[in-house]
């Protein structure tokens, strides 16, 4: 907190006109001048001696002719009373008052106590311009990004443990990097065999349709629509002539010697009969269980 001071003040010292005598040495006051202390008359020799002051700097007695100040029942000589660290005469100027007993100009005052920087140290002083974050504060040009060491200033800016990074930086660091385009993901974005992906960047690799929330399939790390995979990718029952997706009914497929079934498309040409997982054969493009064979 900061004082101020009205300005020195000293006793007021009168002549006698008549006869009065010294409360403390008996002394005779006529024409002589005398201090009014407590209510008693005392010649400014046992002033000085018995009554005065002791100025908290110098450790002297503040005279009945000198200029005193006080402040919180201590007291000093006007030429006394400076600061503690630059020695400016502090009479008329504001002043603060450590827990110490130091008094102390308003500058030095907030360079002893006043916050410190976080990067450099140093004090920040009142009405610079400066950062504060958790309860910590920085000059202004010394919150900076950990990485690219540029002041922050009015920028966004996000923290990794006790590090501040700028947002570009923050991104470029920690940021996940979409499987497709490499670039940062900033905002929402998928995730598809454990790996994220821009929304954007996963599309059909035939059409480039958004698959995002869509039906999809992929083949050979390629990701297609339903509908590009049945007519670019899946291959063609041998049965009923159409796409085997892998969709809906029927999920398994047979394979035998180039040729694709859907399962549920691997029946004996005659009797109808499943022949998945059985012994079968192999008529031109038809097949047959053994007992229709032997009919043929």
């Amino acid at each position: 907190m900061a004082y101020r001071l009205s300005g020195p003040r000293s006793y007021s010292t009168s002549t006698m006109t008549e006869r009065f005598d010294c409360y403390y040495c008996r002394d005779n006051l006529h024409g002589k001048k005398y201090v009014m202390k407590d209510e008693k008359h005392v010649c400014t020799k046992c002033f000085d001696k018995l009554c005065a002051n002791t100025c908290a700097e110098c450790r002297r007695p503040i005279g009945a002719d000198a200029k005193e100040l006080n402040h919180k029942n201590r007291h000093w000589h006007e030429d006394c009373f400076r600061c503690a660290k630059c020695y400016k005469p502090l009479a008329n100027e504001p002043f603060g008052a450590r827990d110490d007993g130091k008094i102390m100009c308003g500058t030095c005052g907030s360079r002893e106590d006043g916050n410190r920087c976080q990067a450099c140290y140093k004090v920040v002083m009142p009405g610079t311009q400066n950062v504060e974050y958790k309860n910590k504060v920085w000059h202004e040009e010394c919150f900076t990004c950990f990485e690219c060491k540029q002041p922050i200033r009015s920028q966004s800016f996000l923290n990794k443990g006790d590090d501040i990074f700028c947002g570009p930086c923050h991104e470029k660091k920690f940021a996940k990097k979409c499987f497709h385009c490499k670039q940062p993901i900033t905002t929402g974005g998928i995730s598809y065999q454990d790996q994220p992906w821009h929304s954007e960047c996963f599309v059909c690799h035939t059409c480039r349709k958004g698959l995002a929330g869509t039906r999809f399939t992929s083949h050979e790390e390629q990701v297609y629509c339903v509908d590009c995979y049945k007519t670019s990718v899946a291959k063609q029952c041998n049965g009923c002539k159409n796409p085997i997706t892998g969709f809906g009914h029927g999920t398994n497929v047979v394979n035998y010697e180039g040729h694709s079934w859907h399962e549920y498309c691997f029946n004996c040409k005659k009797c109808s009969l499943s022949l998945a997982n059985k012994r079968f054969v192999i008529n031109g493009e038809d097949i047959y269980c053994p007992d229709c064979a032997k009919k043929l």
